[in-house]
């Protein structure tokens, strides 16, 4: 990985951002940043508690940022919310791939209804902000060639991608049509301190952290040669930050990853490397995931490296040091410890 400094802009200084899911995973780590860079924030969540919202995420925080506890899928809270603010990190959804197939029709309220409805807010009362939506690599299905770069087809394989999907376009369109400086990002496999790890909803690296901690063997679906790139929380709001304060990149996507391509036997292996009497286990693939599994996945990100400048820093063992020991010092935070 080339190095670079993290993001050091004066952009944010005395801005008005917005973060909708601010008291989530990736909200919560961009907001602590933009604090620091000198930023007013306001955060959006509704905390129901399937879809990641935790306190604890913004306990050094609660003093510095405006928390408004809404739903996206509230017009009138949003319409209020986008009022006067400079920028809109858009970070708020559903991210179970298995939650869409049980529940699609949650999914398209608040992955695609409710993206339009933001979108309309901006529209009818700021036209002038600057948004940037958390988009997915899931959207792009079982790949057709590796590393996947922008260009490669889109053909989700589940409800959730097909929703993302949508709600990304609606953000190009409005870019394109209306003018509202809009872009995305299509994350892959964000971890770190913050991300959900009671159960897989966010994404499996979280219950593997959990299996860890407590004790139990990492359970590894399939062979574990499945290859997958990651990016730490940190690079991710790198780039969130680097997008927004981009004029090039208005009506734009732009792939996020690593570098560093492993197996998922890789990954077990490091993390079990942090603990004496860690292990993990390969174990059958269940029918449900079976049916939305992508096999190989890792991005080409030279679109962004070479437009916006971003490089990942934090390498994987490191970020997954990082993570671990976040959560052996909070566990009792996040899930309900033995």
């Amino acid at each position: 990985m080339v190095g670079r400094p993290a993001y050091q802009g004066t952009d944010y200084q005395g801005a008005k951002i917005l973060i909708t899911g601010g008291i989530g995973f990736i909200g919560s780590n961009l907001a602590r940043r933009l604090v620091s860079l000198g930023a007013h924030v306001t955060l959006m969540d509704s905390l129901i508690p399937e879809y990641g919202g935790n306190p604890r995420n913004i306990s050094d925080l609660v003093d510095q940022v405006t928390v408004e506890i809404a739903d996206v899928r509230d017009a009138a809270a949003v319409q209020r919310l986008v009022e006067g603010k400079d920028y809109l990190f858009n970070l708020a959804g559903q991210t179970s791939h298995l939650d869409s197939m049980t529940d699609p029709y949650t999914d398209l309220d608040i992955n695609a209804a409710a993206q339009l409805s933001i979108l309309e807010a901006c529209r009818a009362g700021n036209p002038n902000i600057k948004v940037v939506f958390a988009s997915t690599r899931q959207l792009y299905g079982r790949p057709d060639y590796l590393p996947v770069d922008e260009k490669h087809p889109v053909r989700p394989v589940d409800v959730n991608g097909i929703n993302k999907l949508a709600g990304e376009w609606y953000h190009l369109l409005y870019n394109e049509v209306y003018g509202i400086r809009s872009c995305a990002l299509r994350l892959t496999n964000t971890y770190g301190p913050g991300m959900r790890v009671k159960d897989a909803r966010q994404t499996f690296l979280g219950i593997w952290v959990r299996q860890l901690i407590e004790g139990t063997p990492i359970k590894v679906y399939g062979d574990g040669e499945q290859k997958r790139d990651f990016t730490y929380v940190d690079d991710c709001v790198d780039a969130l930050l680097l997008a927004a304060s981009s004029e090039s990149a208005n009506g734009r996507v732009f792939n996020l990853g690593s570098d560093e391509v492993v197996t998922l036997k890789e990954v077990a292996e490091l993390m079990c490397e942090m603990s004496a009497d860690a292990s993990y286990e390969l174990i059958p693939f269940p029918v449900d995931r079976k049916r939305i599994d992508i096999g190989d996945y890792y991005a080409d990100t030279s679109l962004i490296e070479s437009e916006l400048g971003w490089v990942p820093q934090v390498e994987l063992a490191e970020g997954l040091r990082r993570t671990v020991e976040y959560y052996r010092a909070n566990s009792s935070e996040y899930w309900d410890a033995p």
